[in-house]
């Protein structure tokens, strides 16, 4: 091939290509901004609003800690750290009778998981822990909601950078979760009878996903590698305090991000659980510099990288929305095209030409 676009979520070929590329948050102090790297006074959203035990046995330290939960924070509020966003499963659900299948127990199904969520209930936090969003013809996009969700925080550390058969390792552990989750909130008699009925109400529609027992086909990989080329787009493009002249697409989703791990604090001489690394700050439309999709010269010369470009983890948390992937996989693919014709590396598009190109077929800049 003449021209490589990697369009992996984890960033497999510009790995494989030897470009320079970050796993993790970086700190606040590595690009001079204020939400990036370890989050505990930023994580309020989906927080819980209650004080949860976190050992096997209430109130005995010596008991170890319930599953998913670390033992300390690593780091004060913007250090950094090689922890990514949790992962889940968006799930197709549905609620119409005849079209449902009840949550079934998958097979090695642990109910010690989900303990913490149990003791969150017992508090007084009866937020329901799901989110579906209504799709056509009565079908929901399902996602996580809450303190504890279908989230699996803290279990992806290793997947972007594991091998292919540890990776299948990772979305099996997620999918047991998840599919543990769901089944223990429908028929656990420990959880709250009308939360339980709500939930029982719902199920996995036999006309999606027929080919994997109507579970998604993909777990839903929210962060993998991130490239660092020429330019790193950070924070303060996001606030447009920052602003390119060589934009390749907009960007307008908030600058968010997924918890990225579960500690034990101290709060008014009590120790609970709190979540970390969850945020999200609204933003205005912003544009993406094409160097942020493009390696450094001296690293590859053919290869452009639409999804795992060069941001930091707080800008991509913005960025990182399927129509920006989608925006910025044409105007790579653009350039792609151009330095084929003109026979040049990626690096030496004349922007002026490449503009005027992604103007014509209505591209917005």
């Amino acid at each position: 091939g003449k021209m490589f676009i990697d369009a992996t979520y984890e960033g497999d070929l510009m790995a494989k290509a030897g470009v320079s590329y970050h796993v993790g948050r970086e700190a606040n102090a590595t690009y001079g901004e204020t939400l990036n790297g370890v989050q505990v006074g930023h994580a309020r959203s989906h927080q819980f609003k209650v004080q949860v035990d976190p050992y096997v046995k209430k109130g005995d330290a010596s008991s170890g800690l319930l599953p998913g939960i670390e033992k300390e924070i690593p780091g004060p509020d913007g250090s950094g750290d090689r922890k990514v966003q949790a992962y889940n499963f968006r799930l197709c659900t549905t609620d119409v009778p005849e079209n449902r299948r009840a949550w079934e127990k998958p097979a090695n199904y642990d109910p010690r998981w989900y303990e913490l969520l149990l003791r969150n209930f017992e508090a007084g936090d009866h937020r329901v822990p799901w989110n579906p969003v209504w799709m056509p013809n009565r079908k929901t996009d399902t996602n996580n909601h809450g303190p504890f969700s279908t989230d699996n925080i803290g279990m992806n550390y290793e997947y972007p950078e594991a091998s292919y058969e540890r990776r299948r390792e990772i979305i099996r552990e997620h999918e047991a979760y998840q599919k543990g989750l769901m089944y223990f909130l429908a028929n656990d008699e420990q959880v709250p009878k009308n939360l339980q009925s709500r939930v029982s109400e719902w199920g996995l529609p036999p006309s999606e996903f027929k080919g994997s027992r109507h579970w998604p086909h993909h777990l839903y990989v929210r962060e993998g590698r991130r490239m660092v080329s020429d330019y790193v787009m950070i924070q303060a493009n996001c606030e447009n305090k920052r602003v390119v002249k060589d934009s390749v697409g907009i960007a307008s989703y908030a600058m968010d991000s997924h918890f990225c791990q579960r500690v034990v604090v101290q709060e008014n001489g009590v120790t609970t659980v709190r979540n970390e690394g969850g945020l999200g700050h609204h933003v205005k439309p912003y544009p993406v510099s094409y160097r942020s999709i493009v390696p450094k010269k001296d690293e590859c010369s053919n290869l452009l990288v639409p999804l795992c470009l060069s941001a930091s983890h707080i800008a991509y948390g913005s960025i990182r929305m399927e129509p920006v992937f989608m925006i910025l996989g044409q105007s790579a693919g653009t350039a792609a095209v151009m330095a084929i014709d003109e026979g040049i590396v990626v690096q030496d598009i004349d922007y002026t030409k490449l503009k005027a190109k992604l103007l014509a077929d209505k591209q917005k800049l």
